[in-house]
């Protein structure tokens, strides 16, 4: 472990863990952009290989659904996310599978492809329409659900897709947000349990994990109940601005 530590120099991990407080911030107030972020931090500064990064995040997820939704009790889940979280199952393995090729055989295309989603999600969300008045029929929330378990299987970055479609409904905030968090949640277990069975989890996978835990827990606890700093608007901006620098600065 300790020549893990070395491999990786003191001065990554702590920018690695200053990463994760920044990203689990976000994601505590706006109930996105948790894996965006990092992983474009990761992938730009090249911390630590992109694989081990997205396994990590995964744990990150886990923990932050888990201690975010213990705060918001009691829950308020929308039925109307079953089916996508049913169809997120199935675009987890697809994306798995996908991320295990690339993996293996194209690094240079799995960082590009990265960028260029990153990119592609800033500007879906940025572009966010106005809610609908009435929530949308089940095959939209069946299409999202696989397009985003892709993603989430790839880069355990599963929001984008599934966010444009959920803030577009007439839903309370507070249920969006929960709703979400529980998908993400839901998604990141899954890939965290098939990718461990098949012994995909490396050692530096799981010490990114440990060390990133702690602070998961003590942002996710301080942030998950305050109100926004500025407003909703404000900070999707400055998101959105955020995750095309780092696509950008991947793909150059």
């Amino acid at each position: 472990m300790a020549a893990l530590f070395a491999q990786g120099g003191l001065a990554a991990h702590l920018t690695f863990v200053f990463f994760v407080a920044a990203s689990v911030y976000v994601q505590t107030l706006t109930g996105f952009a948790l894996s965006l972020l990092l992983l474009g931090f990761v992938g730009l500064t090249n911390l630590f290989p992109l694989p081990d990064a997205v396994n990590a995040v995964s744990f990150i997820v886990v923990m932050n659904a888990a201690t975010f939704l213990h705060r918001r009790r009691p829950l308020r889940f929308e039925p109307a996310m079953k089916t996508a979280v049913l169809f997120n199952v199935v675009g987890s393995f697809i994306g798995m599978g996908v991320l295990v090729l690339l993996a293996a055989h194209a690094f240079h295309l799995l960082r590009t492809l990265l960028g260029v989603i990153v990119i592609g999600c800033a500007l879906l969300l940025w572009r966010m329409a106005k809610p609908h008045e009435t929530t949308s029929p089940p095959r939209v929330f069946a299409f999202v659900g696989l397009l985003s378990g892709v993603l989430g299987g790839m880069f355990s970055a599963a929001g984008p897709p599934l966010v444009y479609v959920v803030y577009r409904q007439p839903w309370p905030l507070e249920r969006i947000q929960e709703s979400l968090i529980f998908s993400f949640g839901i998604g990141a277990l899954l890939r965290l349990v098939v990718l461990g069975l098949s012994g995909r989890v490396g050692a530096q996978s799981l010490l990114l994990a440990a060390e990133a835990i702690p602070v998961v827990l003590l942002v996710t606890t301080v942030t998950a109940n305050r109100k926004l700093p500025v407003s909703r608007e404000t900070l999707r901006h400055i998101v959105c601005a955020l995750l095309i620098c780092t696509g950008v600065g991947m793909l150059v």
